[in-house]
């Protein structure tokens, strides 16, 4: 930005010494002071320069510029609504991917959750049908014995095999509607799941937006989750890099003060689309933070090995 300066205060003189006519008598009072204000400019455009030199000077040669960011921040919410019991994290907590942060109001739910349980555990249909299955076979074998000896009709005998074959089919339906009932039971359980709300990653809880007692819905998030281990470090170097640096290449982080320190990353991304305003091309890092010893948010610098 200093340089850009100095740039448009060098433009701006040159522009205002090719305007100046001495021969006219009449025009040196104004001259004279457009001297001044041009003097004024000079040595504001000077100082913009040697500010931009000085400060490429302090910058060690290969070292850029780059920002330490979370790798993701999730608005953390619900999939139904309902009235908030409780919620068990607040501001700054660190959580584990799994752990329970809320609860929804969920009297109704577990109620059915007990009524499907019992019903999927009342095996009496199916044991009745079995029981009546098996006196139906024992008859239609009885009525098959007699029939040989003429002793009963062939209705008869022909009404024992139908029953029998009915009481089979009475016995799949038992066990259909049995296995149905454990399906409305998992079901059940999984409409109850919902009404318990848990972290899907290891991070911190940045924000708490609602509490007990409020009301939960899709369009609204419970709580703000950043997660910090591993961390991603953003550069933007100049295009005069392209091709030196790659994916899986190191790098050594070093943030801003108070916190410093050298940090080794990874170069995940290299973007393939150049930002022609700046002509920069950004690239990220990977930086393992396993005791979250670094915070997010940082300005840091970031060295590349055989980069300059």
């Amino acid at each position: 930005m200093k340089r850009i300066r100095a740039l448009e205060c060098a433009r701006d003189l040159r522009t205002r010494l090719s305007d100046f006519n001495l021969g006219d008598e009449a025009k040196r009072p104004a001259v004279c002071g457009d001297l001044w204000r041009i003097s004024a400019i000079l040595v504001v455009c000077l100082s913009a320069g040697a500010a931009h030199v000085n400060a490429q000077e302090r910058r060690p040669e290969g070292q850029f510029d780059c920002l330490i960011q979370p790798k993701m921040v999730l608005k953390l919410g619900t999939s139904v609504p309902g009235l908030l019991n409780e919620v068990l994290v607040d501001r700054g907590d660190v959580i584990k991917k799994g752990d329970v942060v809320a609860r929804l109001e969920s009297g109704v739910e577990q109620a059915a959750v007990l009524l499907a349980k019992a019903r999927a555990e009342n095996d009496a249909t199916v044991r009745s049908s079995i029981a009546k299955l098996e006196f139906q076979r024992r008859k239609d074998e009885r009525s098959k014995l007699l029939r040989k000896n003429d002793a009963v009709s062939v209705a008869v005998a022909d009404e024992a095999e139908t029953s029998a074959r009915v009481a089979e089919q009475d016995v799949e339906e038992a066990k259909v509607n049995f296995a149905l009932a454990g399906l409305e039971l998992a079901r059940a359980n999984e409409v109850l799941k919902l009404r318990t709300i848990r972290s899907p990653i290891d991070g911190v809880v940045v924000e708490r937006k609602l509490g007990p007692g409020e009301y939960a819905f899709d369009q609204a998030h419970l709580l703000t989750i950043s997660q910090i281990d591993p961390l991603l470090v953003e550069v933007f170097v100049p295009l005069s890099q392209f091709g030196k640096i790659h994916v899986g290449a190191s790098a050594e982080v070093l943030p801003e003060a108070p916190v410093g320190g050298r940090y080794t990353a990874r170069v995940t991304v290299v973007d393939q689309v150049f930002d022609a305003a700046s002509g920069t091309i950004g690239v990220r890092l990977e930086l393992p933070n396993p005791n979250y010893a670094l915070p997010a948010g940082l300005k840091c610098r970031v060295r590349f090995s055989g980069v300059g």
